[in-house]
This record gives structure tokens, sequence and C-alpha cells, in this order.
């Protein structure tokens, strides 16, 4: 009896270890970064990792508090069981572990592709009692599992079946006692029962989780502060800078291509001379927010300095970025508010414009200066 007892023991303990050590590796991992959308990345991959916590498909969401709803970020799995197979014969057969996952540079192309991702994306859930499970979760802050046929009939609304949920887990993601998201887990693909074991550890796991969400998101904070302009709220000359090299980067990773647009509002001394600085600066922020409406969310709008804006266009080629260009000069020409106030707009691409940031800023500001030169209120490239 003492051995048999002897060995249980050592089992547990043997478990705990080895939970407790792959908790650390999660932490560590999540520690590489502050970026939110890399953080997310990392909370899911270890969710659904074989090194992990092993689910075959793992969900996240956000709590927006002023809209009171859960917005999908990301969702992570295969989309079939052809997929799944194709999956993890390929991590088993080449030994892939979290460190390996997570460091893959074409992580966030395949997530685009990920009909499970672009579902999770769309979904904005009310955080009340009759939304389901989801909401649930975030308004008890207590873990669910669904996985009996009672269970099931009471979850199944078009949430459920939008994701093709049957036996899942939803567990509240935590920070200081608040509940900002919850995670969803389910093994959609090989059925494997999600035990109480499994709950729990996925619940400690989630503690971490949402410790590394609110500080990524309070990194962003005081990274917009720290590198905004404080007369426009947009961007300063130096983060524009820091943004513009990254574009360079990620766009020769990927071999992809961007476009830079410099602006430049027409005759503004002669407007502050005419109507004095207090006016000029009424007429800057109410520039930056036309450029702000007519641009993209993907679109970084920057003040490169005095009057001189700088807009990068990811993923957008000369051809269409002439087109977005007219609609920020018509947007500044017809607005009725702006005292006949127009700017010019000059273009250079990456990569054919040059491969380096002073090469585009160079190359756009000739153009621009040729928009000048041809009798202002026009595009150059």
């Amino acid at each position: 009896m003492e051995n048999i007892n002897g060995k249980n023991f050592q089992e547990e303990l043997d478990k705990a270890r080895s939970e407790l050590e792959m908790l650390y590796d999660i932490g560590n991992a999540m520690r590489t970064t502050l970026n939110l959308e890399e953080i997310l990345y990392i909370i899911l991959t270890a969710a659904t990792s074989h090194t992990g916590l092993s689910f075959n498909r793992a969900m996240l969401f956000l709590v927006h508090k002023k809209e009171n709803r859960l917005e999908g970020k990301m969702g992570i799995g295969p989309d079939s069981a052809e997929d799944a197979s194709k999956i993890w014969t390929h991590i088993e057969k080449n030994k892939i572990g979290l460190e390996e996952l997570i460091g893959i540079e074409t992580q966030f192309d395949n997530l685009k592709k990920s009909r499970l991702n672009q579902t999770i994306k769309s979904m904005k859930i009310p955080i009340r009692e009759d939304s389901g499970v989801i909401a649930m979760t975030a308004l008890e802050g207590m873990p669910f599992i669904i996985n009996s046929l009672e269970a099931k009939k009471k979850v199944n609304n078009e949430y459920s079946s939008l994701l093709d949920l049957d036996e899942f887990v939803t567990v509240p993601l935590k920070a200081k006692d608040k509940v900002i998201g919850v995670l969803l887990a389910d093994n959609r693909f090989n059925q494997k029962p999600i035990t109480t074991d499994a709950v729990r550890i996925l619940t400690m796991f989630a503690n971490q989780a949402g410790l590394a969400i609110e500080n990524s998101r309070l990194y962003e904070q005081t990274v917009v502060l720290s590198n905004s302009d404080s007369l426009t709220g947009l961007w300063n000359h130096g983060y524009f800078q820091y943004l513009l090299g990254e574009e360079i980067r990620r766009s020769s990773l990927v071999k992809s291509y961007f476009t830079l647009l410099m602006i430049d509002i027409d005759d503004f001394k002669n407007f502050n001379d005419s109507y004095g600085h207090q006016a000029g600066d009424s007429i800057l922020k109410d520039i930056s927010r036309i450029f702000k409406d007519a641009s993209r969310k993907i679109d970084i709008v920057a003040r490169y300095g005095g009057e001189e804006f700088g807009v990068i266009l990811p993923i957008t080629k000369k051809e269409e970025a002439l087109i977005l260009a007219e609609r920020i000069r018509k947007a500044v020409e017809t607005n009725q508010d702006m005292k006949n106030i127009t700017v010019s707009i000059g273009l250079a691409s990456f990569p054919e414009d040059g491969p380096k940031k002073e090469d585009l800023i160079s190359k756009a500001d000739k153009a621009l200066y040729e928009a000048k030169k041809l009798g202002k209120n026009r595009i150059c490239s």
C-alpha cells in the first residue's frame, strides 16, 4: 500500500513539475515582446502547441469597455481535419517546439489566410446574459466547460454555429482582478475530451496571458503618447522615421511594396501672416483630421514638420496610391471650413524608387516640389 501511495505521489509530483516548467517556458516566451499582436500570437500558439497546452484550436476576444462588448482579435487552429493532420505530422516529424513556432517569420501572413482567424476578427459579442457562454465568461469572470449534451443545447447559438463548436472551454483573461478578455479552446479535430485538469491549467495560463496583454496595452499607450505630435495628435517626425524604416524592413522580408506620400499645405506662410498663428494651428488640426478620415485604417499618417505631412501606404503600388492621394487632395479642397486651403502631394514607391528611407523621402520631396512648381493643389510622382 505504501509503495502504491508513494508511486502515486511521485507521479503527481512529476506532473506538477512538468506543468510548472511548461508555464515557465510560456511565460518566458510572452516576455520576449511588448507588441500586442505578437503577444496574442504567442498566447494562442502556446494554447495549441504540442509542447504547450495541446488544444486543437484557440480563440481570443478582448473587452471593448466603451462599447461594452467582446471583440474577436485572433484565432489559431487548422481549418479542416485534413489541414490538422498535415500540420501536426509536419510539427511532429520536424520536432518543432514552442520557441520555433513563435519565431516563424511568415506567421502573420499565414494568419491572414486562416478562415478561423478571419471569422474571429469579424465577431463582436455584446456583454449580456443573452449573448451566450463567451459573454457569460466575461460577465461572471469564471471558466465554463461545455462537455455534456445538456450544456451543448444551452449554448447552441449563432456564435457556436459560426465557430463550429462542440465540446469547448472558455476562461476569462484577467489583469488586476479585472476581466479584460476571454480565451476559448477546443479539440474540434481529435475529439480529445476536455478534462478538469486541462481547464485548471488553462485557467492558470490565462492569468499569465491577461497580465501580458495588459502590460502590452500600457506599453502601447506610452508609445502613442511619447511619439505623438502634441498639436495634431498624429505621429511625430521621429516616430515617422522609425515606422518608415520598419515598413521597409517588413516589405523587404516578404517581398512586398508600399508608397510614401509627402504632403504640403499650399501658401501656409501667407495664411499665417494674414490670419495669425492661432488660426494656423486650427488649420493644422483640421487638416490632420481630414488626412486621417480620408486614409485607410492600415495607413500611417504623421506630421513631418511645420505644414508638411507624411503618409505611408502599406501594400500599395503607385497606381493605387495616386487614387488615394487624389482622395486626400480633394477632401481638403472641397472642405467648406478650410478657407480655400489646398495641398500639394509628392509620391515615391518602394522598391522601385529606392531601397532606403533617404531615397524614398528625397524622391517624394522632389515630386512634391514639382507639384508646387506646376501650380500647386496637385499630385506628382
